[in-house]
């Protein structure tokens, strides 16, 4: 097996090929974030209090679009080439930005189901992205 390293710390958790995301909630106010926050930056929140959360690894595809040029560096990416980027509402209501891999981009439909994955962009170094459920990762 090769050795597969966060793209970030502390962004999601890797067990053997299972993937989780990492983020924050306020107790006080019952808001999410990710990646992770210190505190509370919901401004109508009057008991912030910050702990740990790990969300669901199952999602609806709220929104995408396709990224045609590559970011610039420090970003890389091996054979890089365009991409769907989707915007994936979690069970918790929280929404996240990620690459979708499992299908040619923009061919997910609105409201697919989808589930988390990692993805390589260089070397061992890996991120998270979503696929369709029922499809295997590219």
């Amino acid at each position: 097996m090769q050795t597969q390293v966060p793209v970030a710390d502390d962004l999601f958790h890797l067990d053997g090929e299972t993937a989780e995301l990492l983020g924050s909630r306020c107790t006080g106010c019952g808001h999410h974030w990710v990646p992770r926050a210190i505190d509370c930056c919901n401004p109508d929140c009057t008991e912030p209090n910050v702990r740990e959360a790990r969300f669901g690894r199952t999602g609806v595809l709220w929104s995408w679009t396709v990224q045609h040029y590559q970011p610039p560096a420090p970003y890389q990416a091996a054979d890089w080439q365009p991409y769907a980027i989707g915007l994936v509402e979690l069970p918790e209501g929280l929404r996240v930005l990620a690459p979708l891999t499992g299908a040619p981009p923009g061919q997910v439909p609105i409201d697919a189901e989808l589930r988390l994955t990692t993805i390589r962009l260089h070397d061992e170094v890996i991120t998270y992205a979503y696929e369709p459920v029922g499809e295997s990762h590219a």
